[in-house]
């Protein structure tokens, strides 16, 4: 494993960690997961800690077919020490075949009283075993926000806009834009074989908006239909933006065409095409060449329903560290995880957020890194992208054809129809 230089302070932080120190001398654990690098790099400078307290050895491989080789591993009996899974539905297949190790005891309370929204980081980490019964399988480390709307701070400012706390606030300023003459949103649908998936975004934030977490865990595992009225409520909330010429550069038409990382261009335009796009985090990725984000662009939580009272809820995903073969140096580093000073090691070096509410805001590399902290940290509810959390067939399929139908102009209720037949038939 690479080695990273510890600066004197961070050898006093490790030397206070709350964790005793091991003695784990000669002992290796393996760790396997989807980091590569910078991220792997990132992730070896947390290990370090670990080794440098403990005496240990980690020995991490990454890879981009995780998913594929966790499997045969486990399969073959060579599973390593920790698997880390991006999604919580591998973890469960894995876990309902006897693969996974329940964590060490009170992890479960721990993350409860320590994690921003912790029960939804509890109940995203909980399985089934092979024998029916339930236990805490999954830590997550590392997650990411999904409830963002991204905006010129300038062009709000000459226009005299607020920025919206409420969805009530959000829905009046997309009509006083209209009103004023001018385009409120940017929306593109297009992602080449995936073309629809942005719009599965919006459509699982409504829910968590709209219903209850509990609706929400049960439309994702289709406990509650995909037809039923819940959901074509949230479909047709998402319709309220999507399928207004008024409301959308290009009009409607556009929408389904535009491919998402076009999307937001509009914002920069002058005069700008649109006031406001709703994605991930990740979209800065495709601004035009040398946008500073805070400064040209900048994000504002995506609100919720003030007349609802559902709290704050957060759309998002992260990575799970889960045990595959368990051993005394497996169970002191997920102990270890839970130190702020492995949540802020990364943070420090950027590409990381933490629902842990110990960790230091301060260590976040970065302005825009610590407001996507407090938004996290701000949530009543975090909920796991719930396409990713259905069978393929519906959440990169008919859920993905069934919102450009939508977008085209297809009735909420038989497109939710459509994707209800598809599930249908997987049974």
């Amino acid at each position: 494993m690479k080695k990273y230089l510890l600066t004197g302070a961070t050898t006093a932080m490790i030397a206070a960690g709350a964790v005793s120190a091991q003695d784990l001398s000669g002992e290796v654990i393996t760790v396997a997961g989807p980091f590569l690098s910078p991220e792997s790099d990132n992730f070896a400078a947390v290990l370090d800690i670990f080794e440098e307290r403990t005496g240990a050895e980690v020995k991490y491989v990454g890879s981009d077919s995780f998913e594929q080789q966790i499997v045969i591993d486990a399969e073959a009996g060579s599973a390593p020490n920790i698997a880390i899974f991006p999604q919580p539905g591998l973890a469960s297949d894995m876990a309902s075949r006897g693969f996974l190790t329940p964590l060490p005891e009170g992890t479960d309370e721990w993350v409860k009283e320590n994690y921003a929204a912790g029960q939804s980081w509890v109940d995203l980490g909980t399985f089934n075993n092979d024998a029916g019964e339930t236990d805490y399988y999954g830590f997550f480390f590392r997650t990411n926000v999904k409830s963002l709307v991204w905006y010129s701070p300038e062009n709000f400012e000459d226009a005299g806009y607020d920025v919206p706390e409420t969805m009530e606030d959000l829905k009046a300023l997309t009509e006083q834009i209209v009103a004023d003459g001018e385009t409120p949103w940017c929306i593109g649908l297009g992602s080449g074989a995936a073309t629809g998936w942005p719009a599965t975004d919006w459509v699982e934030d409504f829910m968590l908006r709209t219903q209850t977490p509990e609706d929400y865990d049960a439309w994702v595992s289709n406990e509650l239909a995909f037809n039923d009225p819940k959901v074509v409520e949230a479909i047709e909330e998402f319709g309220w933006f999507a399928r207004n010429d008024a409301f959308v550069a290009g009009g409607t038409d556009a929408v389904a065409s535009t491919d998402f990382r076009d999307s937001p261009k509009g914002l920069f335009d002058s005069p700008p095409q649109c006031y406001m796009h709703r994605q991930a985090s990740f979209i800065p990725a495709f601004f035009p060449e040398g946008t500073e984000v805070g400064v040209d662009v900048d994000f504002f939580y995506f609100p919720a329903y003030a007349e609802k009272d559902l709290g704050s809820p957060v759309l998002g995903s992260g990575t799970m560290f889960t045990i595959t073969k368990p051993s005394e140096g497996a169970n002191a580093l997920m102990e270890f995880l839970k130190e702020p000073i492995a949540h802020e090691t990364w943070m420090a070096k950027s590409g990381f957020l933490t629902p842990h509410k110990g960790a230091s805001l301060d260590a976040y590399a970065d302005d825009t890194s610590r407001k996507l902290g407090e938004i996290l940290l701000g949530a009543t509810t975090f909920r796991f992208d719930g396409s990713d959390l259905m069978p393929g067939a519906i959440g990169a399929g008919t859920f993905w054809t069934g919102m450009v139908d939508y977008t085209g102009g297809k009735d909420a209720a038989a497109v939710a129809d459509d994707i209800q037949a598809s599930w249908d038939a997987l049974k």
